[in-house]
């Protein structure tokens, strides 16, 4: 096993990758409960999603695991449900059936264009001010969100959207604790810091009596008949559906790419020219996962962010997500006891995680404003659209043309307009309020 996963070239070891599965796992149990929730608004029963969600993750991640050998994890994306459940179905009219039918044909492209290597290729081309601003956005972007989990930054009023929380309330104050918990045993070089700093708030949450504990340690998963195999491909495939088919496969496109590269880069697993040895493996574990999700009933499905935790312990290997997966799968049925970690505990790892993963500026050329400003736009868009998706098209758009009309056209790989082909069609169709 040790030699399969290659231990000794990424100086780990089963402990080390043991706690990394673990940590990432703690910092997107969320989505057993949030993806079902938000997905409930467009139709779709929150019990059977429920297993749908768990079921999609751990098959995707173990994928990943096993034949992609990297350490992240798969899930339902956050954002992509959101617009399935409130604007596909809600605004649109279109069932839920359908939208996971778009969601199955965004997928068979997804693996053709990856067995044809042609995603990989369109990777390996992009430029380095752009791998590296995708590391240092989605970093950022994992802040916000614990800053918001936390409650040290609530939404704010026309204005002034974001503003300072009551750090008098006993959550803040705790979830302060936890950053400085796991701040500190970094410092002290402790294995497993992330993990400690989330469950010792936890703990202390529980018998502060600030969140409830749970009522059982298990539970019997409810059947996945309802919504498994119940997706609608020829609806979705129709004229007037074809648009969503399309946005989804863009955005699932697109933060699928950014992510492995702003994981990778965190990691080191990036060689001398920056990209990702042997792409195709994790891009391949993605599609089957896209592939996979709807068949079970749940939305597009894809690397997540949250594996920056598992990073930051350590976690180099596919080693990692079996870890991950399998922490799933005892989700079926242990589920009251690991969706009972509050947000402001995992929230506060999340804040700390984005702290390492914004070493990467240093690298963006800020003399040159070709490589400057499609970076700048990649990060600040991702952060304050609170999309990660439109962050990334901003620069993937704006490189060539800034490129172009400096007079550079000839520095800019063929893939790139590819990039910004796609990018464009995403504003084109993307759903403004």
């Amino acid at each position: 096993m040790k030699k399969y996963f290659e231990f000794a070239k990424h100086q780990t070891s089963y402990k080390q990758e043991v706690l990394a599965g673990i940590a990432t796992f703690l910092t997107m149990a969320y989505i057993i409960v949030v993806n079902p929730a938000i997905l409930e608004a467009a139709g779709i029963p929150r019990g059977p999603s429920m297993i749908a969600t768990i079921l999609s993750a751990a098959l995707g991640t173990l994928i990943m695991g096993v034949y992609a050998k990297r350490p992240f994890a798969l899930a339902p994306y956050m954002g992509e449900n959101a617009f399935i459940a409130f604007t596909v179905v809600r605004v649109l009219g279109i069932p839920w059936q359908t939208a996971l039918g778009a969601i199955f044909i965004a997928g068979v492209l997804f693996t053709v264009l990856t067995l044809t290597r042609v995603r990989g290729w369109l990777a390996d081309t992009l430029p380095r001010s752009l791998k590296h601003s995708f590391s240092v956005g989605i970093g950022l972007f994992l802040t916000f969100i614990g800053l918001n989990l936390t409650g040290i930054v609530t939404l704010g009023v026309p204005g002034a959207p974001v503003g300072l929380g009551r750090l008098s309330q006993p959550t803040v104050l705790l979830a302060v604790f936890g950053f400085f918990i796991i701040i500190w045993l970094m410092i002290r070089k402790v294995r497993g810091a992330v993990i400690i700093g989330i469950l010792a708030t936890t703990l202390l949450s529980f018998a502060l009596k600030l969140t409830p504990m749970p009522t059982s340690w298990m539970a019997l998963p409810p059947s996945l008949g309802p919504i498994a195999l119940q997706m609608n491909i020829a609806d979705a495939l129709s004229l007037k559906n074809l648009p969503v088919a399309l946005i989804i496969f863009i955005m699932a496109f697109v933060d699928t790419v950014g992510t492995l590269i702003g994981l990778s880069a965190r990691a080191g697993l990036l060689d001398e020219n920056g990209n990702l040895p042997q792409i195709e493996k994790p891009m391949l574990a993605d599609a089957l996962a896209n592939l996979i999700a709807p068949l079970l009933g749940t939305t597009t499905t894809g690397a997540y962010v949250e594996s920056a935790a598992g990073i930051t312990e350590g976690g180099r290997t596919g080693f990692t997500a079996i870890v991950v997966a399998a922490l799933f799968l005892l989700a079926l049925f242990f589920a009251p006891i690991l969706t009972a970690v509050p947000p402001h505990a995992y929230g506060a790892a999340l804040v700390v995680i984005g702290i390492f993963m914004v070493s990467p500026l240093t690298q963006i050329d800020f003399n040159d404003y070709t490589e400057l400003v499609p970076a700048f736009l990649t990060i600040v868009l991702m952060i304050f659209t609170f999309n990660i998706g439109v962050g990334m098209t901003a620069g993937l758009l704006s490189y060539p043309v800034l490129k172009t009309l400096a007079g550079k056209y000839k520095d800019v790989p063929a893939g790139m307009w590819v990039f910004a082909t796609l990018s464009l069609l995403f504003y084109v169709f993307y759903p403004y309020r």
